[in-house]
């Protein structure tokens, strides 16, 4: 789903270039319910469609399996490298006078990303064509099921034309395109990565069909074929919208979840139905504060995750600190000191705004993450702070997340967790297990991703733990091939992986299973293919670490891939809506709009919160989307200056955090640098918006 970053689309033209786990479980016998046959083929690149035949209905395209694309050889984590911040400027863009050149052939060179994230591409492959987005695929020469027999009804009864790889979550179709801004690099990637007790695989993206290019030509004259066809068709794909009449889902738990967009049916400067966010009189919005970078050494690089709201303050990770800052003016409320970088934070806080980040236990490059503290975010102080031996050694953790009033933490290890009020150890790892916990979904409920046998070779199971004593409640198992997984909600229960490697982007993600929490069953599984949806899951050490997704009104709203807009030059994407009980889409869809690339945050109650990447002449937006009727209302617009609008796109939500409450956005970076690539701009390390009241 996503590759390494261009820099944003739609910049104005330029010549061209000269040159639980608690009580251990024992390995579970079941039979699993989504084998992946061993033997199944490897996909190659796809072949040019054949003329599409427009007095017959389209075919169904999205939500069909793929085959998986061959396994790939484990590589050693590298390190990541900073990212490059876009330059800024004081003068309003001027729109083009002339049409713009064509884009380069090949991509430009981007920074090292960190482990876990696809490589930069190498030769580019052929591209293929693909279908409109949104859109049901045109025919063409069928693969072979990735699954064998279906185990659902619908999506999975017939193959699928096999798929050429897109470009990544909101990048670019056409890389390299001058006067793009270089894209910051990737959002939670360890700045400080530590050696694992088992091996792990290399990074993805790597495999057959990565780095293909996107044939521009080719999706404008098949998205306008396929258009036609759902005309004539009778509009097969999204006519059937549809509410269900399900029970409206509340978001996350705690101080970063919980809230979606405003419905559009609230009146002006009042909230709308369905969520608590206010819809402005005016969506206009100015920079409230920019925090400035860090100060670090030459050639440095220091990991910054870690971002939360409370009713009075915005609070952020610094350089071996986490600091409370004023909503609107951005003065220091308070600072918490540590000895070293912070390595990850919980995405989640209790009601009272207590969370708990890993970090160093000093500056030192052979320093592990191996500390754990809680930290209060309303009083602004450490509550306490812990680290959990393996034998001699303090283990490094790879993930933390808050459930309840417990702090859980997953590593290759295993798991262990602490009471948020007292630090008291409620589980550690167990040295004669054979199954581990490798990390931990949190917020409304604690899911485990429990590993057992060989590495090379793992079964994964699926828990729902009790918070507390680390009772499992429910078990899936996930099918053995299935080697990463990552927890994109805890209740509704929705897990991603990539199974058989065959999403072939990098992203993580090929299927979504929607699981019940209460007993374990496989509710439905989802597939998304890697060339038509955008999102990320970093699930091989971070199992909490996914992008672009939200989860509520018991569906999971995914972004699809960039495309051709209406305009010339223009690029733009949509948002889609999968049930979890059926697997099938419900026909809604929200467009960016020419131009706009579209991102899910969160929910607000049973409306979607969305930002909206901007083209090169306007400001991003956030915007609130209806539930039912999927109605958007804009809820805030950022200045198009050059200077904001440089600032804003140098933030990209695929590697940035974005959170927005009250008619605020807040953009953040996640690693510090020493500021050599900016050839001397200000650099950043947050800038906060305002809308009017």
């Amino acid at each position: 789903m996503t590759q390494p970053p261009p820099p944003p689309p739609n910049q104005p033209p330029q010549q061209p270039q000269q040159g639980g786990f608690g009580p251990p479980q024992p390995p579970q016998d079941t039979p699993p319910q989504d084998a992946v046959p061993k033997d199944a083929a490897p996909q190659d690149a796809a072949p040019q469609p054949p003329a599409p035949d427009l007095t017959k209905a389209p075919e169904p395209g999205y939500g069909y399996p793929q085959a998986p694309r061959p396994a790939q050889a484990p590589q050693e984590p590298q390190p990541p490298q900073a990212p490059a911040q876009a330059a800024q400027h004081s003068q309003a863009p001027q729109p083009p006078q002339t049409p713009p050149p064509p884009a380069p052939s090949g991509p430009p060179q981007q920074p090292q990303p960190g482990y876990g994230y696809p490589q930069a591409p190498g030769q580019p492959a052929p591209p293929a064509a693909a279908a409109g987005y949104g859109y049901p695929a045109q025919p063409g020469t069928p693969a072979p099921s990735a699954y064998g027999q279906p185990q659902q009804p619908g999506p999975y009864g017939q193959p699928t034309p096999p798929y050429g790889q897109q470009p990544g979550y909101g990048y670019p179709g056409q890389p390299g395109q001058p006067g793009y801004p270089t894209a910051p690099a990737g959002y939670g990637y360890p700045g400080q990565p530590t050696m694992p007790m088992h091996p792990q695989a290399g990074g993805p993206g790597q495999g057959p069909g990565a780095g293909k290019k996107f044939n521009a030509q080719v999706a404008i004259i098949v998205g306008a074929v396929v258009a036609i066809a759902l005309i004539i068709g009778g509009g097969v794909w999204y006519a059937k919208s549809s509410d269900g009449g399900k029970k409206e889902e509340a978001g996350p738990a705690g101080p970063t979840g919980g809230g979606g967009d405003t419905g559009g049916t609230g009146g002006t400067g009042g909230t709308s139905a369905g969520g608590k966010e206010k819809v402005p009189a005016d969506p206009a919005s100015d920079v409230l504060f920019k925090i400035p970078m860090p100060v670090i050494k030459k050639d440095d690089s220091v990991g910054v995750k870690g971002s939360w709201l409370t009713d009075k303050a915005y609070v952020k990770t610094g350089v071996s600190e986490i600091t409370g800052y004023d909503l609107d003016k951005g003065t220091k409320l308070w600072s918490v000191p540590l000895p070293g970088p912070v390595c990850e934070a919980s995405r989640f806080a209790t009601d009272d705004y207590r969370t708990a980040v890993t970090f160093q236990a000093s500056a030192a490059e052979t320093a592990s993450c191996d500390q754990v503290a809680a930290i209060d975010l309303v009083a602004g102080k450490q509550l306490w702070k812990k680290t959990v031996n393996s034998g001699d050694y303090p283990i490094s953790f790879n993930n933390v997340t808050v459930s309840a009033n417990t702090v859980a933490l997953g590593s290759t290890n295993g798991g262990a967790a602490f009471d948020i009020d007292s630090g008291k150890v409620l589980w550690s790892p167990k040295p004669a297990d054979t199954c581990y916990d490798a990390g931990y979904g949190g917020g409304p409920k604690l899911v485990a991703v429990r590993k057992c046998g060989a590495y090379d070779n793992p079964e994964l199971h699926i828990q729902t733990i009790d918070p507390v004593s680390g009772k499992v409640i429910s078990e899936y198992k996930l099918a053995t091939g299935i080697d990463y997984a990552s927890v994109v909600s805890s209740d509704p229960l929705v897990v991603a992986a990539d199974v058989g490697d065959s999403a072939g982007d990098g992203s993580g993600i090929s299927d979504f299973f929607s699981i019940d929490n209460k007993t374990g069953k496989l509710r439905t599984r989802i597939s998304v293919p890697g060339d038509q949806y955008a999102a990320d899951c970093e699930g091989i050490t971070r199992i909490e670490a996914c992008t672009g997704l939200a989860v509520g009104n018991d569906r999971i709203y995914v972004p699809t891939e960039e495309h051709d807009g209406t305009g010339e030059y223009s690029r733009t994407n949509e948002v889609v809506a999968f049930d979890l009980a059926t697997g099938k889409q419900t026909g809604q869809r929200a467009d960016a709009g020419d131009g706009y690339t579209i991102y899910p945050l969160r929910m607000d109650g049973s409306n979607l919160i969305a930002y909206k990447r901007p083209p090169y002449d306007k400001g991003g937006q956030v915007v609130s989307i209806a539930g039912g009727s999927f109605k958007e209302t804009k809820l805030l617009e950022n200045p198009a200056t050059e200077a904001v609008h440089d600032l804003e796109t140098s933030m990209s939500p695929e590697y940035s955090e974005v959170l927005f409450s009250q008619g605020r956005l807040f953009m953040s970076e996640v690693y510090a640098d020493d500021g050599s690539l900016s050839s001397g701009d200000p650099q950043y390390l947050a800038v906060a918006y305002g809308a009017g009241s």
